[in-house]
C-alpha cells in the first residue's frame, strides 16, 4: 500500500492528520501540540514531499529516511511533524489489521495505574494540596506530580519560599501511602537542586524530573550522583544521539521521552529500548489531554521497562482550554487511579467532526 494523500486539520494549538492509502485505508494522527499550525506547514513542506507514494507499513523505514532528506533541518519542528505521519500510520495499520496499537507493539490493551499531574505553579500549597486531595477521593488516584521551583528559574522560586512550603504541605495532606512526584522543570542549579532533593527525600518524595536545565546533561547527573531518589528527565528531547548519550553517561533514572515530541511511536520506542538495555525504567512524559496521552497509553501498555504510571493531566478547560471536544470517545475515564488502553482497531479514538469543521485544512496528494 502507498501513502496517496496527506491532510492536515489544526489550529494552533492541536493538529490532527489523516493519512490515505492507495487502497482507501485510512489512518489518524497528531502532530506534536502547541504552535501545531507552524508544525502542520512544516508536515506539507518538509515530511509530505518525502512520503507520498513511500510503502505505508514501512514506518521504520520512513523516520529513519526523512530525517535524512532534511539533514539540515535537524531541529523540533521536523520531528513534531514526523510524529503526524509515524502515530497516522500506526493508526492506519491497526484499522487494516484489526488490532489494537497497544497489540501491534507487543501488548495487551488492560487497565494501567496513572499518576495526577499538576502544571500549575500559581497555586499556593494550601490550594495544590486540596486539589490534589479532592482527586484522590474522586478518582482513586495514588500517584500525584506537582511543580517546585520556577520554569527555567535560575534558582528564584515562583515566589520565595514556595517550594520548602509546598512538599511538606502536600505530603501531610495525602498521607503517607501515596507516591509523590515533583518536577523542577529545568529550574535549578545543580547545588540547588541536590538542596531541594535532599528536602525531597526527606518527605518520601520519589522522583524528581527536569532539576537542572535539561539541555546540561552533566548537571542533571551531578544531581542523580548525589541523591537517593530518582532523578528523571528527556521530555524536551529529540535526537537520537542526545538520548543515547544521556543513557550511557547515567544522567538519570528514569528515561521520559515525549512521544510528539521524539518524532513518534517508532522513534520513541527506540528510545525506550536502549533505556531497557541498560536497566532503565520508561516514564514518558505526556501533559496534556490530546492524542499525545492515548499514544502513551498504547506505549505503556507493550514496552518491557514500562514505569510505574502513565503520565496524567489533571488540568482542565480553564488551563488548556484548546483540549475542550477533540474526540467523540475520549478514553480518560479514571476509576481506582487507572486508565484503561483502548481495545479497537489503532488508536481507538475518534477526532470530534465538529472539532474538524472548524479546523485550518491542507492537503498534500500525490502527484
Amino acid at each position: 500500500m502507498k501513502i496517496s494523500s496527506i491532510e492536515t486539520f489544526c489550529n494552533e494549538f492541536v493538529g490532527f492528520v489523516r493519512v490515505t492509502g492507495d487502497d482507501g485505508a485510512q489512518g489518524w494522527g497528531q502532530v506534536s501540540p502547541y504552535n501545531a499550525d507552524i508544525t502542520s506547514l512544516v508536515m506539507h513542506r518538509q515530511v509530505a514531499p518525502w512520503s507520498l507514494g513511500q510503502d505505508a507499513t514501512d514506518i521504520d523505514g520512513l523516520m529513519r529516511r526523512i530525517p535524512e532528506k532534511e539533514h539540515k533541518f535537524p531541529g523540533s519542528y521536523l520531528r513534531r511533524a514526523m510524529t503526524g505521519l509515524d502515530t497516522a500510520l500506526w493508526d492506519l495499520r491497526g484499522k487494516v489489521e484489526g488490532k489494537s496499537v497497544c497489540e501491534l507493539i507487543g501488548g495487551k490493551p488492560r487497565a494501567i495505574r496513572a499518576y495526577a499531574s499538576s502544571m500549575k505553579r500559581d497555586i499556593t500549597p494550601e490550594q495544590e494540596a486540596d486539589r490534589l486531595l479532592r482527586l484522590r477521593d474522586a478518582h482513586g488516584f495514588d500517584a500525584f506530580k506537582f511543580r517546585v521551583g520556577a520554569e527555567c528559574g535560575h534558582d528564584i522560586d515562583e515566589w520565595p519560599g514556595r517550594t520548602e512550603a509546598i512538599v511538606p504541605t502536600v505530603r501531610k495532606a495525602l498521607g503517607d501511602d501515596v507516591a509523590l512526584l515533583v518536577d523542577g522543570n529545568s529550574g535549578f542549579s545543580p547545588a540547588r537542586a541536590i538542596e531541594v532533593g535532599r528536602m525531597l527525600e526527606d518527605h518520601g518524595v520519589c522522583h524528581f524530573e527536569e532539576p537542572c536545565p535539561y539541555w546540561e546533561l552533566e548537571q542533571t547527573k551531578q544531581v542523580r550522583d548525589a541523591l537517593s531518589l530518582d532523578v528523571t528527565g528527556g521530555e524536551q528531547d529529540c535526537m537520537i544521539p542526545t538520548w543515547r548519550h544521556m543513557i550511557e553517561m547515567g544522567a538519570v533514572d528514569i528515561i521520559q521521552p515525549d512521544v510528539c515530541y521524539l518524532g513518534g511511536l517508532t522513534r520513541t520506542m527506540r528510545v525506550a529500548a536502549m533505556g531497557a538495555a541498560a536497566g532503565l525504567p520508561c516514564t514518558p512524559h505526556s501533559a496534556n489531554l490530546s492524542m499525545v496521552t492515548v499514544f502513551t497509553m498504547h506505549l505503556l501498555g507493550a514496552i518491557p521497562n514500562a514505569g510505574d504510571y502513565l503520565e496524567f493531566s489533571i488540568e482542565g478547560l480553564d488551563y488548556y482550554p484548546w483540549q475542550d471536544r477533540l474526540f467523540r470517545n475520549p478514553p480518560f475515564d479514571v476509576v481506582d487511579g487507572k486508565v484503561t488502553i483502548p481495545s479497537e482497531p489503532g488508536w481507538g479514538v475518534e477526532i470530534s467532526p465538529e472539532w474538524l469543521e472548524q479546523s485550518t485544512y491542507q492537503v498534500s496528494r500525490l502527484a
